[in-house]
């Protein structure tokens, strides 16, 4: 993978939101959720996420996570995905999410 240079990850926003919001999504491709993520003064955000083999819905509810915000809104079926919840990849291709490990403010930037 190529390098980048500080100033480019500096243009990556990464705050902190809380999911308020979690429905089913079978018009995905594969399976997913829409979320629906709080990022304080951000506003609220939606994102789809290929975590249902991990994650059940009630256990997201107020869950604390990362995202980035600023790359432009994806279409995927017919939802708007606004940001890219961040997540490790496993090895068989499932998802476990990063999150801060003590409670902060909803959307304080990533540096």
């Amino acid at each position: 993978m190529a390098q980048i240079s500080f100033e480019d990850f500096e243009k990556v926003e990464i705050h902190v939101g809380k999911i308020i919001k979690v429905e089913e999504f079978p018009k995905a491709k594969k399976p997913a959720y829409k979320l629906w993520i709080d990022f304080g003064n951000l506003g609220i955000k939606k994102s789809s996420a290929q975590i249902t083999k991990l994650y059940e819905p009630r256990e997201l509810i107020n869950r604390l996570i990362l995202a980035v915000t600023n790359f432009p809104p994806r279409q995927i079926a017919d939802f708007i995905s606004e940001v890219l919840v961040l997540g490790v990849v496993l090895d068989d291709g499932e998802v476990v999410l990063i999150q801060p490990d003590k409670d902060v403010a909803l959307g304080k930037r990533i540096s």
